[in-house]
């Protein structure tokens, strides 16, 4: 499968079996044993770079690209700090979804702005992009293009999340492929540490803060790396 396939799956799974899997899953609704674990992993990696942009007492008025932001997990607490938050994902159920969240959480405001878009099709600049468990759907030929483009709209910051490429993880997940199941449609592609900071590195960037969050079921290296 090539890179637009890759796109063209992942875009269409959301807008459909996905949608609603991952809706339950970054809800608070009842799921089951799997996805609570995977709700409490993703919850944990939005909390982190929440807690580093609050730490930096600069967040009000700040401008940020939430680049793939799914449901608005982090660009609704984002835009309720007074952040001036821009989310964008390639599904188009994704953004609606956010919308209507961010309607009945914040009400109407002028500092929040979601668009159904690729990550490819982002333009304009902003003090700091986020993008959060979105290198997963993307294999290494393409990430650092797709790093690079993130790396071009950040004037100060990029924040990135991925699944780490490490023996153990490898292993796991080449056990997860023997039970694809209906909900799990999409390739999951796995990404060097090394090779990501080195991306960075040649985009002008050097690492400030770094985590990891591993649950049963969900693992995700957070990089927290700024202009040089």
């Amino acid at each position: 499968m090539n890179t637009i396939d890759d796109k063209i799956v992942v875009k269409e799974y959301f807008n459909a079996t996905g949608f609603d899997r991952w809706r339950r899953i970054y809800g608070d609704g009842e799921v089951n044993k799997v996805q609570l674990d995977i709700r409490t992993g993703h919850q944990q990696t939005v909390d982190t770079v929440l807690s580093w942009l609050e730490a930096d007492g600069n967040l009000s008025g700040l401008s940020i690209c939430d680049a793939g932001c799914g449901v608005g997990s982090l660009s609704i607490p984002l835009a309720k700090s007074g952040a001036k938050v821009f989310g964008s994902d390639i599904s188009e159920k994704m953004v609606e979804e956010a919308k209507d969240r961010a309607k009945e959480s914040l009400g109407n405001v002028d500092n929040l702005t979601f668009a159904a878009q690729d990550l490819e099709g982002l333009s304009g600049k902003y003090n700091t992009v986020i993008c959060l468990d979105v290198l997963i759907h993307y294999p290494q030929d393409k990430a650092a293009q797709m790093i690079a483009h993130l790396a071009s709209l950040a004037e100060s910051r990029l924040i990135l999340s991925f699944a780490p490429k490490t023996l153990c993880y490898s292993l796991l997940k080449k056990v997860g492929e023997f039970f694809p199941g209906p909900s799990k449609a999409t390739r999951a592609y796995l990404h060097r540490e090394a090779d990501i900071i080195k991306i960075l590195e040649d985009n002008g960037f050097s690492i400030q803060r770094n985590a990891m969050t591993s649950t049963r079921f969900y693992f995700s290296r957070l990089l927290e790396a700024t202009r040089q």
